[in-house]
């Protein structure tokens, strides 16, 4: 007996996107096909497309989507009264954010490349929105003689690099414990902008 149409797409959708979020994050956008993510997810290669016209869409919503996430999260933080604090807030904050969605970090980053350029610039905005938080903090904190930095903008964008890196080296079962990190994190950035 046929499945009822539709029955399961609330289902499917998602586990499309977790599956090819795998897929991509281990093998690689270009090395991953959309029969690879279908077998995976138990579908006919015909059938994912009723839920993705291309691959592209699947990349680009799960960089969306994990920008989104990103800046819905920070929204709703209960934020730092003193703004002398807000700068390591922020440090915290990306820092744990980042270190529990592994995956989506590692292609928002690093498969950037493969989007074509309309989504690359829905990206960008996305990203903007973010650089944007750390620039402000920057400058009020510039504002209010707490930082030095002369271009916040460029300091904010080198601060955000280096906290992504994190990522790349951190091991849960390494010598560092994640407080620890946050703590040197800290001191590295505060000293960069005093």
């Amino acid at each position: 007996m046929a499945r009822t149409l539709g029955s399961y797409a609330k289902l499917t959708k998602p586990k499309i996107s977790e599956i090819a979020l795998h897929l991509f994050a281990e093998r690689g956008y270009a090395a991953v096909s959309m029969r690879q993510i279908a077998s995976k997810v138990g579908l006919q290669v015909g059938a994912l497309y009723n839920y993705f016209p291309d691959k592209q869409t699947i990349l680009s919503e799960l960089l969306i989507n994990h920008m989104e996430n990103l800046l819905q999260t920070w929204h709703r933080q209960k934020l730092p009264e003193k703004s002398d604090k807000l700068l390591e807030f922020f440090v915290d904050f990306h820092i744990e954010y980042h270190l529990n969605r592994p995956e989506e970090v590692f292609i928002a980053y690093m498969e950037l490349r493969n989007l074509n350029p309309d989504n690359f610039k829905k990206i960008e905005k996305l990203r903007n929105k973010y650089e944007l938080i750390l620039s402000k903090i920057l400058s009020d904190g510039v504002r209010k003689n707490l930082f030095s930095c002369e271009e916040t903008k460029i300091a904010s964008l080198a601060i955000i690099g280096m906290l992504k890196e994190v990522n790349t080296w951190y091991k849960t079962d390494g010598r560092i414990s994640v407080p620890e990190i946050k703590n040197i994190y800290q001191q590295i950035v505060l000293k960069a902008v005093t």
